[in-house]
């Protein structure tokens, strides 16, 4: 039912004029969105080494495999392409960029207007990619087109799958469909070199803590009622903080006043779950009465809620480490960038005398094309692509849904 629309971007996509290729002598000219050295393969890295026999897909004259992943879950569009390079077993990311839709202040972003805009900028952030990726060349060999099938926003995710079916067609490649979470958690690994971490999961739509088990990631606890960057946005829009560049990062900055105060907000841990709906309520009618009435700052409220929400997720993640026995902590997610909650981890894991932080910045942590590529290069090397019968969206897609197959059969061990 969808060729129509794909018809329609195979339109597009030959009728906006090709990019000319970039500068590489001049490094003004060069806009590079991946700049880290590759990522090898050892015997004590947690990542997987490709079957050597029965490749179904296309790999260039040097034997490299190369994706391209395109994520548009939620205001973020992203296009990544990353490299597989069996002399060395590195993977390698060549090109990440992407746009954001920002709506005005005091507003959300709804499912339609976010669609329009990832809808506008796929194509050019395609052309972007390649031109990055592949200065050099007219028509490089990719192997496969992977997207996010789910969980994100529906009309967004239509938008992107359908470009992604159209490059697929195109290329005459496979389709790889990923799980947005298992997409963040995979590129963290890999960024951080993480080996077999307990992974906090934060960001607008999701708040989880996991662990890998025989080839699953197993949730040991999550929120019951709304995410806290969904928290931390609404809260933003009550006080007037801008959503450029996001309201998370607007909120950390109030926090930062060295006057702010400590007002104490409602701290809500049920067992290895939590609850964001409470705080949020408190909050909003403390902005409607003492903020109104000057008895309290913004600062104030940004600084409690952030100190009250991280240390509820710092409390649930150390009691999946000590049931895991595991010592490392992987933060992904867009609200994992945030320097405060970073802080409070790392504070816990030194007291653990043995535990570590393996934690990113914004590239890496906010949705991007890349963590979708890592994701389905790991898929295609273990022989799991999806047809096209099968590409359709879905907005609800647990973690703990998909196998990991290209993980060891490994178990945690109780302490």
């Amino acid at each position: 039912k969808n060729f129509e629309d794909i018809e329609k971007y195979i339109q597009l996509f030959y009728s906006i004029p090709k990019m000319a290729p970039q500068d590489t002598n001049n490094n003004q000219n060069v806009a590079r969105t991946a700049v880290e050295d590759p990522v090898c393969i050892d015997s004590d890295f947690n990542l997987p080494i490709p079957p050597l026999h029965g490749k179904k897909y296309r790999v260039n004259e040097k034997g490299q495999t190369v994706v391209l992943g395109i994520e548009g879950s939620a205001n973020k569009v992203g296009v990544g392409v990353l490299m597989y390079d069996p002399s060395n077993n590195s993977y390698c990311t060549l090109s990440n960029p992407r746009k954001t839709y920002i709506p005005p202040t005091g507003h959300g972003f709804l499912p339609k207007e976010t669609s329009w805009h990832h809808q506008a900028h796929i194509i050019p952030l395609v052309r972007a990619a390649l031109s990055e990726a592949f200065p050099n060349e007219s028509n490089p060999v990719i192997s496969a087109v992977a997207f996010t099938k789910g969980p994100g926003m529906g009309g967004p995710l239509r938008s992107c799958a359908v470009a992604a079916r159209t490059l697929s067609r195109l290329w005459d490649c496979p389709l790889i469909g990923v799980n947005h979470c298992v997409a963040h958690i995979e590129m963290g690994r890999v960024a951080t070199q993480a080996k077999n971490p307990v992974v906090l999961y934060v960001s607008g739509g999701n708040t989880q803590v996991i662990a890998y088990s025989d080839q699953k990631y197993r949730i040991f606890g999550e929120t019951i009622d709304i995410a806290i960057g969904n928290c931390l946005d609404r809260f933003a829009r009550v006080i007037g903080l801008s959503n450029d560049p996001s309201p998370g990062y607007n909120i950390e900055q109030e926090a930062k006043d060295p006057n702010a105060k400590f007002i104490e907000l409602p701290y809500v841990v049920k067992g290895m779950d939590v609850s964001f709906s409470g705080i949020l309520s408190q909050v909003q009618e403390l902005a409607k009465t003492k903020l109104k009435k000057g008895e309290i700052t913004k600062a104030d409220l940004c600084y409690s809620l952030q100190e009250t929400l991280f240390a509820m997720l710092v409390e649930i993640t150390e009691r999946a480490m000590s049931h895991c026995g595991q010592n490392q902590v992987l933060i992904v997610g867009g609200v994992g960038c945030n320097k405060r909650l970073q802080k409070m981890m790392s504070d816990m894991l030194e007291d653990r005398r043995d535990g570590k932080l393996c934690a990113m910045d914004h590239r890496y942590c906010i949705d991007n094309g890349a963590m979708i590529a890592q994701a389905g290069i790991f898929a295609l090397q273990h022989g799991i692509t999806t047809d096209m019968k099968d590409s359709s969206c879905t907005q609800r897609f647990r973690t703990d849904q998909v196998k990991a197959v290209w993980r060891r059969v490994e178990n945690w061990k109780h302490t």
